[in-house]
């Protein structure tokens, strides 16, 4: 099967013949190769050529010949790990050389936006400038796959990346990295010493369904009707799909009012003076607009004094959600797409007069919350080295409101199903890694059964895909988030962290409990130096052997009623260490046989915890940080918390 898909695939990659030997987008200078492994390396060459490879591992060539249209393969066995780089030489006649190559461990990183949450950029973990001035690991190696989509499986060929390829990890290099993958691969450098290759795979705001093959969809409940409609229409999908898509784009543009009328809302001389005003940052759902999808526009005049007039300035929106075009005195100085991605403009020197100047941002939404998600210290400009806030009071007017026009046709974007395993993972599975790592289910949140089915047909797939049935695949569970409440039993966050959870049951996996270093208002946490090290323990332990490293909190097992208590049992599987003893623990919650519930007081037991309310008299189920954003605070020594869980199985808004 993979042969027969591989030589379609290339065939179909371009005819022309080659004037020396190419090589698949990942083997790029700087690579790192997973040791002890088997390369399948197709190629193409001159026709009908002798093609070799000389590593620098070994004394032999490999050797092969190309075919009539000058397509080659090869096998090849990599040697154990070694700091030593090495050089491959690919010959048709002429050479084709891979310079500084390494072999070690490659580990692959994909999600949605915090695993795609960068140390500085739109990302800033905690002390990220501190951290990036401290990330020269030469021995650590990056790659950085491009954001695309496609409706057709993509070949090794056609993998598009950032960064030139590999690259040496570095202060120059990791800024606009995965912090996740990062702060994981220097974990393992500092414990195992051998080369640490990362892929950042990612696309932030995406759900499962997009990183899973139409194949395997099509075994999905629920997606099985929309997967035989696309294997339906065949070649002819992405045609039909680019119309849909344009014809939807005319439509978007000539209905904005802000664009159409004969004075255009970016427009200096606007009068907006009986606008309202909206306190920004913040979605607009929350702030006049419930349930709005479609475009606002909000202006802003600031005051140049005349010293500064006719300098650049450096404008700072921060996150906006979904897309922005942005001007200044009716001049667009911007324009980008994707919430996760931090606004920073340059405003020539030529646009800027002394007294009024006018910003105007036309923000396009779609689906879910719309705005500026940035915190208040995000929304500022800068000039002549001084920095003023622009949080606060901005006049905005709606300029397309689609509800007053239909529904909005299905469109091909990151959230189709298949469309980023066809562009970002399809390309990969010919190139051997050691195993993955996963964050991702904010997406999926509010369709917790579906997502249960979505993720650990993902798992499998994978591990099919890539022929290693033993993969480790290792996750972070959803971290805390939203407003804290100590009673929430509908709560959908609590839902899809049980469904992941629930992936456990697969060999091989391990879940990194994220529950305590979350942020209430900031669905990007910047911790993540700490999750990087947790999901560093689960493969230290797992995979590698180090027995003594601890890697999980105890995991509950039963209860039992006693009077009016609940006495919580736990499993100690390897690898884990006691929970601290506390006689005041919150985040529990407790209900009688009317299903009401109420906050719990628990205390530590040695292994155990006991549960108790004066208001629950017979006892029924207990909930352990069953909130979008729970007070957790059993954890162990080492800093692992208790996951959350619930000894019920009561419906909740189990979509």
């Amino acid at each position: 099967m993979r042969k027969t898909f591989f030589t379609a695939a290339l065939l179909a990659c371009g005819m022309m013949a080659q004037a020396k030997v190419t090589l698949p987008s990942v083997y790029t200078d700087n690579m790192v190769l997973q040791q002890k492994s088997t390369l399948k390396i197709h190629g193409r060459a001159r026709p009908n050529a002798d093609v070799t490879l000389q590593t620098g591992w070994s004394r032999a060539a490999i050797n092969t010949k190309s075919d009539a249209r000058g397509h080659w393969y090869m096998e090849v066995a990599t040697p154990k790990a070694s700091c030593e780089p090495y050089t491959l030489l690919f010959s048709d006649g002429e050479d084709t050389m891979l310079k500084n190559v390494l072999v070690g461990e490659i580990w692959l990183g994909s999600g949605q936006s915090n695993m795609d949450m960068p140390l500085a950029g739109w990302g800033k973990v905690f002390n990220y400038e501190e951290e990036i001035a401290n990330a020269n690991f030469p021995k650590i190696r990056l790659f950085q796959v491009k954001n695309v989509l496609d409706l057709k499986e993509r070949d090794c060929f056609n993998l598009e990346y950032n960064m030139d390829g590999w690259q040496e990890c570095s202060p120059k290099t990791v800024p606009e990295f995965s912090a996740v993958c990062y702060f994981f691969a220097s974990q393992l450098w500092n414990e195992l010493k051998i080369p640490i290759g990362v892929i950042d795979s990612n696309w932030g705001g995406t759900p499962a369904q997009a990183w899973i093959s139409a194949e395997a969809l099509g075994r999905v409940m629920g997606f099985q009707e929309q997967m035989a409609w696309m294997e339906q229409k065949g070649s002819k999908l992405a045609d039909e799909m680019a119309r849909i898509q344009q014809e939807w784009n005319d439509t978007y543009n000539t209905r904005d009012i802000g664009l159409t009328t004969a004075r255009p809302w970016f427009k200096t001389e606007i009068d907006d003076k009986n606008w309202p005003t909206m306190i920004l940052p913040g979605a607009w759902e929350g702030k006049g607009l419930p349930g709005l999808d479609g475009v606002v526009w909000f202006r802003k005049t600031i005051e140049i004094p005349q010293a500064m007039a006719g300098k650049d300035i450096q404008l700072n929106l921060g996150q906006v959600d979904d897309a922005d075009i942005t001007y200044f005195n009716g001049e667009q100085v911007g324009q980008t797409s994707g919430y996760a991605n931090n606004r920073l403009y340059t405003i020539p020197g030529n646009l800027v007069k002394a007294g009024r100047n006018v910003i105007a941002v036309r923000v396009s939404d779609m689906g879910n919350g719309g705005g500026f998600l940035s915190k208040a210290d995000q929304l500022h400009y800068t000039v002549g080295g001084q920095k003023t806030s622009l949080a606060g009071g901005w006049q905005y007017a709606v300029g397309l409101n689609v509800a007053h026009f239909g529904e909005r046709p299905k469109t091909v974007n990151s959230h189709y199903p298949s469309v980023l395993y066809n562009a970002m993972i399809n390309p990969l599975i010919d190139f051997p890694i050691k195993g993955v790592l996963w964050y991702q289910g904010c997406s999926n949140v509010g369709a917790a059964v579906q997502h249960e089915s979505l993720f650990q047909t993902l798992i499998q797939e994978w591990r099919d895909k890539w022929q290693q049935p033993d993969m480790p695949f290792y996750f972070a569970q959803l971290a805390n988030y939203l407003t804290p409440r100590d009673v929430q039993p509908d709560s959908e966050w609590a839902l899809l962290r049980e469904t992941q959870e629930k992936a456990l049951t697969l060999h091989n996996t391990g879940m990194a409990c994220n529950i305590d270093i979350g942020d209430a208002r900031d669905i990007h946490p910047k911790s993540k130096r700490e999750l990087g090290r947790r999901m560093a323990a689960i493969a230290l332990h797992k995979t590698y052997g180090k027995k003594d490293v601890v890697y999980t909190a105890p995991i509950y097992k039963k209860y039992q009623v006693i009077g009016d208590e609940v006495h919580i049992e736990f499993d100690y599987p390897e690898g884990s260490e006691p929970f601290i003893q506390d006689n005041n623990l919150p985040g529990f919650t407790i209900a009688g046989p009317d299903h009401k519930w109420y906050v719990a007081s628990a205390k530590t037991d040695g292994k155990k915890v006991i549960v108790r309310s004066n208001k629950v008299k017979y006892p029924v189920a207990v909930r352990y940080g069953w909130a979008d954003n729970p007070t957790c605070t059993l954890h162990t020594e080492g800093n692992f918390p208790v996951t959350p869980f619930r000894t019920d199985n009561w419906q909740v808004s189990n979509k």
